[in-house]
This record gives C-alpha cells, sequence and structure tokens, in this order.
C-alpha cells in the first residue's frame, strides 16, 4: 500500500501558486491528488496504460487552466476531478468505436469489481470517508455522477427520477461535502 496523503494544510497558497505558474507547487499538487484523481479515470478507462495517459492530459490541463479556478464555484479538488473526468469519458468516446457493444454505463459496472483498489485510492485524501458520511441519496448521487461517469440524464434514467430530483439531490450532497471542506 502507497504512502497515506491527507488533505493539505496549505492547499489555498498552493492553488495561488499554481495560478501563477510555479511548477513546485504543481508537482506538489500532483504527488498529493494523482492517485485519487487516477482511481476515478481508471473507473471510466479500464485499460491502466490509456488511464495514466488520460491522467497526465489532465494534469496538462489542470496546469494550463489553474487560473480559471474559481473556489465559489466548489472545491479544488472536484475543479480538477471534473476536468479529469471530462478528460476520461471524452476519450472513451472518442475511441468508441473500437470498444462494440459497450456504453459507459456497462464500462462502469464493470469496473465496480475494481472498487476496492479504487477505494484504497480515494481514501488517500479522505474523500470516501467524508462522502460516506452523508445520506445514502448523498453517497448513491456522488457515486455514480464522479466514480462511475454519469450524466445527471442517465442518473435520472438510472435510478428512475426526475431530473430536478437529481439535481437537487446533488446540490445537497455537494452542499454537505463543502461544509465538511470548511469552504
Amino acid at each position: 500500500m502507497g504512502k497515506q496523503v491527507h488533505i493539505l494544510p496549505n492547499l489555498e497558497s498552493l492553488i495561488t501558486d499554481l495560478q501563477n505558474g510555479d511548477k513546485k507547487a504543481f508537482s506538489v499538487i500532483y504527488k498529493n491528488f494523482s492517485p485519487a484523481i487516477f482511481g476515478i479515470v481508471s473507473k471510466i478507462i479500464l485499460d491502466k496504460e490509456v488511464a495514466k495517459d488520460v491522467l497526465q492530459e489532465s494534469f496538462v490541463k489542470i496546469w494550463k487552466n489553474a487560473a480559471k479556478y474559481d473556489s465559489s464555484k466548489g472545491t479544488f479538488f472536484t475543479w480538477m476531478l471534473n476536468i479529469a473526468r471530462n478528460t476520461a469519458i471524452d476519450n472513451y468516446r472518442k475511441n468508441k468505436k473500437e470498444v462494440s457493444n459497450i456504453n459507459l454505463n456497462e464500462l462502469s459496472n464493470v469496473s465496480l469489481l475494481d472498487d476496492k483498489i479504487s477505494e484504497i485510492k480515494i481514501n488517500h485524501i479522505g474523500i470516501r470517508e467524508i462522502i460516506n458520511t452523508g445520506t445514502k441519496e448523498h453517497k448513491e448521487v456522488i457515486d455514480f455522477l464522479y466514480y462511475k461517469g454519469y450524466t445527471h440524464q442517465e442518473l435520472s434514467e438510472e435510478l428512475g427520477l426526475p431530473l430536478g430530483t437529481i439535481k437537487s439531490r446533488v446540490r445537497a450532497a455537494l452542499s454537505v461535502l463543502r461544509d465538511k471542506f470548511g469552504h
């Protein structure tokens, strides 16, 4: 098992340094967050080598777009997670023609066999523990949207709930996570 990584006490100053183009800050952020981000990417991209490439592409985007991060819209980890998740989904969809008869939902379900490995990676920064303190509905929407790559619409169809209900649950779950992180 790798070394544990915890929420960085000086994350805000690291983010500011990253936004100012500091390569050392980027290196610290990469070192501390890449295992958890890779866990998410590898849920969508099952080929580990391709997932590593997607991880690298995601961090290039994070580096290039750091100045666009806005703390009023969410946590830095969520912002990075969304970049990585979208990059992975884009990669999957781009290469979808090569993978016949598999859709993103099925791919996510197949990857559930890898849960224990990914849970270890997610726990590197304590996200899973925080999510597990929420309600069943909060855990469910976070799991489907962020760890399995579902869209709001896909989740609405999967759970048989109105899209507005899904969006309300997402807002509530993210609000709880934001409170847990002190933002």
